[in-house]
């Protein structure tokens, strides 16, 4: 049997982008891996309804220290787990990879999911930039290999660091299996009702912060006439840049179009689904799973011609450029009046989106694993 070792602290302790990728990974990877050995560290676990799967699941073995071992699990206590549990290969789910490897004969891959605090450490704080660099680059260094999730992220990868290309494989991410399945007229209604959303609403799903860029869809609706100004449904959380766009909603008389939500995950996928356009105009993103998810909702996309968004969007997405109000504001207009054009996307979009399904994305995972180790330490693993 494989056995696989996963830096599993985003999948009990983070609940946006690099939990979801890391959970939906591992989740669809035991689906049609079933025969493999998967064994997840981490510090400390947070128990709901998200993590739920792992804690009792006889496909997962989970590992996290006692709170007297919790401060130096990295070396001492994963250290003696990873030599006793026997792992072939050791995956860093979210930029990082911890010390204990270091010295270990264990293939060593790691995820990494941006360089944002390189292409906009304008978005950043010092400190968050200095460590991010601290464990980026630590483990870049150490991996044996190294998983980006587009072609754009490969590209910022090679421009700012000293690696082989050969060492580096594109493998697309894929999004939560609810978001495939296409929900009843009922259940649409109900959760309208439960969150009390709008007739028609423009969706927004994603951190409120400067680099995703809501202020810029504020700042288009001010351009709208008000034929075209439906309310915008937020979903997301945020702090100064929070301030700053509520301010913005205030003096500009947006308020009233402004409705946050903090929906379950599980009613998500319903919420995407009602909505008459996504608006995602970040600057940048090494993927963008929130597109993914507005592709297979069937929802009409506008997006940002930015870093890896085309690539995902493909035809499903109208692009604009996200420093552009003006371009924002009338690619909205073009999305809510041209139904032939919204059904294009649609249609388009869904086509494109078939080869981000967890099969052909955990398909591409596990054959680099068995690259990377070798046919003779996969004997006996069904395949």
């Amino acid at each position: 049997m494989l056995r696989l070792g996963f830096d599993a602290k985003r999948v009990f302790n983070n609940f946006t982008g690099l939990g979801n990728y890391s959970r939906t990974l591992l989740r669809n990877l035991s689906y049609y891996y079933p025969d493999f050995g998967y064994f997840l560290y981490t510090p400390t676990v947070i128990r709901n309804s998200e993590t739920k799967i792992f804690l009792n699941s006889p496909l997962f073995s989970l590992h996290h220290p006692s709170s007297i071992q919790r401060p130096f699990w990295q070396t001492f206590y994963l250290d003696r787990s990873l030599t006793k549990h026997k792992i072939d290969l050791f995956h860093g789910l979210a930029n990082e990879l911890p010390s204990a490897l270091e010295n270990t004969p264990i293939v060593k891959v790691v995820t990494i999911h941006d360089l944002a605090y390189k292409k906009h450490p304008e978005f950043l704080s010092l400190g968050t930039r200095l460590n991010l660099e601290r464990r980026v680059g630590y483990a870049i260094r150490q991996a044996d290999h190294i998983v980006v999730p587009s072609e754009s992220t490969k590209q910022d990868l090679l421009a700012y660091f000293q690696v082989k290309p050969e060492h580096i494989s594109v493998i697309y991410q894929t999004c939560s299996e609810r978001f495939l399945q296409e929900k009843s007229e009922a259940l649409l209604n109900e959760i309208s009702i439960k969150y009390a959303l709008p007739d028609k609403y423009m969706l927004y799903v994603g951190a409120i912060t400067p680099r995703k860029n809501l202020l810029s869809v504020l700042e288009a609706m001010a351009l709208l006439p008000d034929s075209y100004r439906i309310p915008l449904l937020i979903v997301g959380n945020g702090r100064t840049y929070l301030k700053k766009v509520i301010r913005y909603a205030q003096r500009n008389g947006l308020q009233k179009y402004l409705q946050f939500v903090r929906p379950a995950f599980e009613d998500l996928p319903a919420i995407f689904q009602n909505a008459e356009i996504f608006v995602y105009p970040s600057r940048y993103e090494g993927f963008g799973i929130p597109v993914l998810e507005a592709l297979f909702s069937k929802t009409p996309v506008l997006t940002s011609h930015a870093s890896s968004l085309p690539e995902v969007a493909g035809p499903g997405a109208h692009l604009i450029d996200p420093s552009q109000p003006e371009d924002i504001s009338q690619g909205i207009q073009t999305l809510l009046s041209d139904m032939d054009y919204q059904n294009h996307l649609v249609e388009a979009g869904y086509d494109y989106a078939q080869q981000f399904r967890g099969e052909p994305v955990s398909e591409h995972m596990v054959d680099l694993y068995r690259s990377l180790l070798g046919a003779d330490d996969l004997e006996g693993a069904e395949l």
